[in-house]
């Protein structure tokens, strides 16, 4: 099995993209944060807990994180992202944070799109805990990806079995 990241000496070595052409690049993921029926209606009411707006901070933080995913991923390229938008839903207890991301280029934005809830997740913890002790950080998953040679992916669709 050949190994995209890893030359024929086993050294790290990042992917040469350099001859794919540049498309329009999408993924969506999500991240579902468990913060308890207290907080849980505080955010529903007010986006925020003492700290200040979770919902707000989460946000703008997911977008710095999904910019920045190239300086903390190994062998991720940084990629001229056109936009992110990151999403926060109530479920009962569960804030459920979606984030799109979109750019034109050579590779895929999912490391983008998944970095994003993951920061975006930390924040509503880091912003919560002071309120509700046991916050759990769930599922974070790609949703989607769209663009180049694998062409469009949904995790609605049943695994094909590639390695």
């Amino acid at each position: 099995m050949d190994l995209s990241h890893i030359d024929d000496q086993g050294r790290a070595r990042m992917v040469d993209v350099s001859g794919k052409p540049v498309t329009e690049r999408t993924a969506t993921a999500e991240a579902l944060v468990v913060v308890g029926p207290a907080v849980a209606r505080q955010l529903a009411e007010t986006g925020g807990v003492a700290k200040g707006n979770a919902i707000e901070t989460a946000r703008i933080a997911g977008i710095m994180a999904a910019k920045r995913t190239h300086e903390l991923i190994p062998m991720c390229h940084p990629l001229p992202i056109d936009a992110v938008a990151i999403s926060a839903e109530m479920q009962g207890d569960v804030v459920t944070l979606t984030a799109s991301v979109s750019c034109h280029a050579r590779t895929g934005v999912e490391m983008e799109a998944m970095t994003a809830v993951a920061v975006a997740a930390l924040t509503v913890y880091d912003m919560c805990k002071s309120a509700q002790k046991g916050i759990r950080i769930e599922r974070i998953r790609l949703l989607s990806k769209s663009g180049g040679r694998s062409g469009r992916w949904s995790a609605d669709e049943p695994p094909t079995g590639e390695a």
